[in-house]
């Protein structure tokens, strides 16, 4: 799965993905479920939209079923019914420099921290939706796919989020004229040789942490 994950370099948001960022962001070391964050639509072009992490679909009664549709499984998100139809129409861009899993040693489960080899931005896949509340209010929310690990991750957990390939990006994002076989073939474990990865304190734990010392290596 994919429960925490970070977007430090946010200034970075408008020349990697093209996309205009109206007001200065802050640094996020520890972005949580249920928090508001920026995700790219294509809505007649790129554009940067802040929603909740933790799909809310369209056809919901409550909102609180967001809390548990954080991570979408690409083996089977075409046909789930939560995500099927934003597989099919709703896709996103989740801009990350890192994310987070944590390896059970023992009694203790200690996190660790995965980044490109550079730090550069890099982009999940994800999908997107908007639910509207009985009195009116419109919450957009968003969903990150996972694979199975590579073989880097995977000595610390058996699942990973979906990093795109860069060129791999716009095809994700067309809303529409792409077939799910073309879209699920995307839908793969990173290269491992592109990502590091190094242990954290358990400073991360508590989505109440948001510092720099979130992401220093432990010890």
């Amino acid at each position: 799965m994919c429960g925490r994950y970070t977007l430090v370099e946010w200034e970075e948001l408008q020349e990697r993905f093209g996309v205009a960022v109206a007001d200065k962001l802050v640094p996020r070391y520890n972005i949580a479920p249920t928090q508001t964050v920026p995700v790219i639509i294509d809505d007649n072009g790129p554009q940067l939209k802040f929603f909740r992490w933790g799909l809310i679909p369209f056809w919901a009664k409550d909102k609180s079923i967001g809390n548990k549709l954080i991570n979408a499984r690409a083996e089977s998100v075409h046909e789930k019914n939560s995500f099927r139809e934003s597989f099919r129409r709703r896709r996103c861009l989740v801009p990350a420099d890192g994310f987070f899993e944590w390896k059970n040693d023992g009694s203790v489960k200690k996190p660790f921290r995965f980044t490109r080899y550079d730090g550069a931005l890099f982009a999940f896949a994800g999908l997107w939706d908007v639910w509207r509340a009985p009195e009116g209010e419109a919450v957009g929310s968003f969903t990150i796919i996972t694979t199975q690990a590579n073989e880097l991750v995977s000595p610390v957990h058996d699942r990973m989020p979906v990093i795109l390939n860069r060129e791999d990006e716009q095809t994700w994002l067309k809303p529409a004229g792409v077939n799910n076989d073309a879209l699920r073939a995307l839908l793969v474990p990173h290269k491992t040789d592109g990502l590091v990865c190094y242990e954290v304190s358990a400073l991360v734990n508590s989505s109440r942490n948001n510092t720099p010392q979130v992401i220093e290596r432990a010890g």
